[in-house]
């Protein structure tokens, strides 16, 4: 048997040709130091910020601190079962979950993974917890309003898709309670909501998410959840799970309400994980960046222009005061990031005005662009009707006789409190809102007494649906205020039979 060299050849190229020399490098540290939810780790060279690790047990770690001759880590899991000595090495990932359709109705936890017993969840596309906010000239400004269902936000301190509106008041004053009614009001509005919570009783946001199922909204909405009993970390990176889930939907053009509820628990686990870093303390002893923390994750929210798909990511922030100190560190850096905050008073809340929102210290930067016109136009002077009486209302305690004027006014403010009133979860359509808003500021509740404004407002509200329909339909179906006098006939006709009580 001869050996042919041209076959040799061919051989020896075809092997050099599919000769693939893939060497595999791992980077692998050893950890130096354990404790707190903290490791220290040397070796890990080239790690990057913000980097998943992986230690030897499986448990995932995020790296943090980059130093000269150790890296600090953030251990996303159980520590005990970490010690000094054991492996850790690189994934070459930055931390991502996963994202899509998938995630509706679902809860689950900051790293998107289900807690509700429902099994897992199909999703097939991922997104990176931090990314950059769209640019400049990927936005436009906020033309859109985003009906909130609650008379006193849509009247007074309108939100528009794609603002950051900060909610803001002591605890008990009925933030979330603002929230959800809010989500449940998106149900025909062609909104996907997420509601974060952090740091909250786990009880507590099992009540949230069988409000939400009760009411219907759990399909269009996806509550991520960092319990009071969870790590740090987890309450840290809470936030911008929940952002990330909402841009996947913002960038293919749809709408998104994000709530974080709330972020003051996010700042305090973040002061909680740079102490351990051993970072400098600064003011109340956050760390430096925390400015940082909540307008990287805010600056998110955006009303992406036309040429981006048109899509919007609503940011409704929560921070809790102390005693309604608004001048603190934590809600003044959020005030200065945010479009308007929405100021929630323990003292109104307390004497039965709810939602509690004080007006006079309630903006909204955006202000009437987020309003339909109808809406702009009846609510045009309600602010100002309200700042006046209840700088009337301290005088009138001091039983003076008060001129006609006065009085008129006085009497207009009362009813005015009456009708800003609304009972939990019970949004209303805003049509409807125009029509009460419309019959109070033309004096037409001005002969109601004040005990009668409710129940004369649940009453017309049925009436204008039985008899009436096609009014309300042609405000909502405009956008604009039907025919004053139709409008008035209305009220007039309804007037008659409504009956005042003893």
């Amino acid at each position: 048997m001869s050996i042919k060299a041209e076959e040799i050849s061919a051989l020896i190229k075809q092997q050099i040709e599919n000769y693939e020399s893939d060497i595999e490098v791992n980077d692998v540290g050893t950890v130096i130091e354990v404790g707190d939810g903290i490791a220290r780790a040397h070796g890990l060279d080239n790690v990057m910020a913000g980097e998943l690790v992986e230690f030897q047990n499986g448990v995932m770690g995020l790296a943090q601190n980059l130093e000269e001759s150790n890296v600090g880590l953030v251990i996303l899991g159980p520590f005990t079962d970490i010690k000094e000595g054991d492996e850790v090495r690189r994934t070459g990932r930055i931390m991502q979950i996963p994202t899509g359709e998938g995630m509706l109705g679902r809860v689950v936890n900051s790293l998107g993974q289900p807690v509700d017993g429902k099994g897992p969840i199909e999703s097939n596309t991922t997104r990176p917890i931090e990314s950059p906010a769209p640019g400049v000239m990927d936005r436009k400004s906020v033309d859109e309003p985003l009906q909130t269902g609650i008379k006193a936000i849509d009247a007074l301190v309108p939100i528009g898709r794609g603002q950051r509106e900060l909610i803001i008041g002591d605890r008990q004053t009925g933030k979330t309670s603002v929230a959800i009614d809010t989500i449940l009001n998106q149900h025909d509005q062609d909104m996907i909501c997420i509601y974060v919570a952090i740091g909250q009783k786990e009880s507590t946001v099992r009540g949230t998410v069988e409000t939400l199922r009760r009411h219907g909204a759990l399909d269009y909405t996806i509550v991520v959840t960092a319990s009071a009993s969870q790590p740090a970390p987890l309450l840290y990176l809470a936030p911008y799970a929940g952002v990330t889930l909402g841009e996947e939907f913002m960038y293919n053009g749809k709408h998104v309400l994000v709530v974080y509820d709330d972020l003051s628990k996010q700042a305090a686990a973040y002061r909680e994980l740079s102490l351990l870093l051993r970072r400098p303390p600064g003011r109340e002893a956050f760390p430096g960046d925390v400015f940082y923390l909540h307008s990287r994750l805010l600056e998110r929210a955006a009303k992406l222009s036309d040429a981006k798909g048109g899509g919007s990511l609503t940011a409704l922030p929560f921070v809790e005061t102390q005693a309604g100190d608004i001048s603190a560190y934590i809600p003044t850096n959020v005030i200065s990031i945010t479009d308007g905050q929405i100021f929630l008073q323990s003292d109104l809340f307390f004497s039965g005005v709810r939602p509690a929102i004080n007006a006079g210290l309630s903006v909204s930067r955006v202000g009437g662009s987020a309003q339909i016109k109808a809406m702009k136009k009846v609510a045009g002077t309600l602010r100002l009707d309200l700042a006046s009486y209840r700088e009337l209302e301290a005088f009138a305690q001091f039983g003076s006789d008060l001129d006609k004027s006065t009085q008129a006014k006085l009497n207009r403010g009362a009813r005015t409190v009456e009708v800003l009133k609304q009972g939990l979860h019970q949004p209303l359509a805003v049509e409807k809102q125009v029509m009460i808003i419309f019959a109070l500021t033309k004096g037409h509740l001005d002969d109601i007494p004040v005990e009668d404004v409710t129940r004369f407002e649940t009453e017309f509200h049925t009436w204008l649906d039985n008899n009436r329909k096609e009014l309300l339909q042609q405000i909502r179906s405009t956008g604009k205020l039907a025919d004053e006098e139709e409008m008035k006939d209305a009220i007039t006709t309804f007037k008659k039979s409504f009956a005042v009580s003893e």
